[in-house]
């Protein structure tokens, strides 16, 4: 895998996986518990998560900028890893009011700004030595996977470590318990016959009496639960640290390279602020009048790199600029789709998709049983695979045995119906990302073999065609669903909730159009960004980024105002616009790789 690969991608790699660890727990479990410790609507959750995915991202345009300007992409990348820690530290604080609850997010935000996008650059530099230069695509694809190593276990552990503090005070997890509890306080309910069975169910001390004290405690200790999770995620940075540190002199170092080449750097031009203020500023103004002035105000912010970025170019330097902000564009609709995983689907997880699964489809839903899975797949391989040595199939035969065993044991200690927890879906992205990367990676060589390998923006554009059909899968299953109107903040009735099959199709199909995409996307910022640009470039792709999680906020206020199917169908159409775009722009595109 790592063959002819320079030794700093391994470094990248783990200290990435680390942070990624943090970063997914978070999306697993934000929204959630905000919703479970503060008792928000959708909509105000979904502005929260919305801003705080906006900020992460958006603030890599800052690390960008200070990692050009001073070279010193390591020193700044960490600055973020230790600030990352501080504001998961934070998190792991109960009984935080709301507002310093925002304060951490920031805080993350902040040391992610630091660290994503530079991270990036720094991979990117590896690569620009011509003795590498042709194996950037699959350095990415490598360095992406090892993202989402971390993303696997990190759903997994924020449950587990909520299921344990529940119990550990009497309670079982039940994901519509929270919002009937702040109904029951607010008094809001209007029955509470569902209440009372669903309190009796989650309370191992026996049948509730006083369903005040219950929806106290279970929402006091819920939360908790989800702040110890946050712990977890600090010490997951710790690992990021400790790599990044003892072995960060693997990585380039870019101060030195322009000191000894006297290579151009990142200016600042007084024209080019001043039109991105006003470029900015105009923006805002014009978009005020259709949302408020602070969702203005971060669209007006991406419209100012625009134009800041395209008059700080150089003429020889414009068709490499101007094809990275269009594709820029086409990300915003991409990653809007895309980064619901932590929004509207883990809200369609927990109210539309049944409680609890068979015990054959419960494997997927425990990481024991799963990793049972994987490495019983891992064991077929290597022992079926033609070209390997006869010492490796042997280990591949003991690994599918141990792991055979291993499964068939925990299968048949199940239960006939088992719960599962909405939280556990996002672990299906990661897994599918760290499963398919190499099989896509396979398919590409191959068609390079036949020469008929697509070009970097055709792989974007497919990507997005590929995010539509995931859609669809939604649409399908919803289409029977009652909407939240029609529940008026009942829960959906258990023989109208859905299989959780209908969800993994989607995750699957989702991570192959990310595998086409994103990836892609950030070797053609490396490949096609001017050399004084590339940390400001990587935090422009964050950026546009950024503008597409800000409008994660949109389908977050429909959720609860529309048809369900409806909802899917806004997908569906800006996957198949943002499509179009791209494939119209093609040769220009394609033009500025070469």
């Amino acid at each position: 895998m790592l063959k002819n690969h320079p030794k700093g991608l391994i470094v990248a790699f783990f200290a990435n996986m680390g942070e990624r660890f943090g970063f997914y727990t978070m999306m697993a479990i934000l929204v959630l518990f905000l919703q479970a410790r503060y008792g928000l609507s959708a909509e105000n959750a979904s502005g929260i998560y919305s801003w705080f995915y906006f900020a992460i991202y958006a603030l890599a345009l800052f690390g960008g900028i200070l990692a050009d300007a001073t070279s010193k992409y390591k020193a700044v990348i960490l600055t973020g890893i230790i600030i990352m820690f501080g504001g998961y530290i934070f998190m792991a604080i109960p009984g935080m009011s709301q507002t310093l609850t925002v304060i951490a997010l920031f805080t993350i935000a902040f040391g992610n700004g630091l660290f994503k996008g530079n991270l990036q650059a720094v991979v990117g530099q590896m690569y620009d030595d011509p003795k590498y230069s042709k194996l950037r695509d699959s350095a990415f694809m490598i360095f992406y996977m090892g993202i989402n190593i971390g993303a696997v276990f990190a759903p997994y552990a924020a449950t587990g470590v909520r299921n344990w503090w529940l119990k550990t005070n009497g309670f079982l997890h039940d994901g519509s318990l929270p919002a009937l509890c702040h109904q029951y306080l607010n008094n809001t309910m209007t029955d509470t016959a569902t209440f009372q069975q669903l309190a009796d169910k989650a309370s191992l001390s026996g049948p509730v009496t006083d369903l005040g004290a219950f929806a106290n405690s279970y929402l006091e200790v819920f939360s908790k639960g989800y702040n110890y999770a946050f712990a977890i995620a600090a010490g997951a940075m710790v690992i990021s640290l400790l790599v990044f540190v003892i072995f960060k002199h693997l990585l380039p170092n870019k101060e030195k390279v322009v000191k000894e080449a006297a290579g151009p750097k990142m200016e600042f031009k007084p024209f080019a602020l001043i039109g991105a203020a006003v470029a900015m500023g105009l923006t805002a103004f014009a978009l005020s009048f259709l949302v408020n002035y602070k969702d203005a105000l971060a669209y007006g912010l991406f419209a100012g790199f625009v134009v800041w970025i395209l008059v700080s170019a150089k003429r020889e330097e414009m068709s490499r600029v101007s094809a990275l902000i269009m594709v820029f564009f086409v990300v915003i609709f991409f990653w809007m789709s895309f980064h619901q995983n932590g929004l509207t689907l883990t809200w369609f997880a927990r109210d539309y998709t049944v409680k609890e699964v068979s015990r054959l489809t419960y494997i997927f839903f425990t990481l024991p049983s799963l990793l049972a899975v994987v490495f019983s797949v891992l064991g077929l391989v290597l022992l079926v695979k033609k070209t390997s040595p006869a010492r490796t199939r042997l280990i591949g035969g003991v690994l599918l045995a141990v792991a055979l065993i291993f499964g068939y044991f925990w299968l048949t200690r199940r239960n006939d119906m088992n719960p599962i927890a909405p939280e556990v879906f996002q672990s299906f992205n990661p897994l599918f990302v760290v499963s398919l990367t190499f099989p896509v990676m396979g398919l590409f060589a191959w068609l390079n073999k036949k020469n008929i390998e697509p070009s970097t923006p055709k792989k974007i554009g497919f990507g997005m065609i590929i995010a539509a059909l995931g859609f669809v899968v939604m649409f399908l299953s919803s289409v029977s669903l009652p909407s939240q109107p029609e529940l008026g903040g009942s829960p959906v009735a258990d023989n109208l909730r859905v299989t959780p099959y209908w969800l993994i199709g989607t995750y699957l199909i989702l991570t192959v159009a990310e595998l086409f995409l994103s990836p892609m996307g950030l070797s053609f910022v490396s490949k096609v960004a001017p050399s004084r640009f590339q940390g400001l470039m990587q935090g422009g792709w964050l950026l546009a980024t950024a503008v597409g999680n800000k409008l994660l906020s949109v389908p977050g206020k429909l959720y609860d105002k529309i048809e369900l199917w409806q909802l899917w169908l806004v997908f569906i159409a800006c996957c198949l616009v943002a499509a179009t775009f791209i494939f119209t722009l093609m040769k220009r595109l394609e033009n500025a790789t070469k």
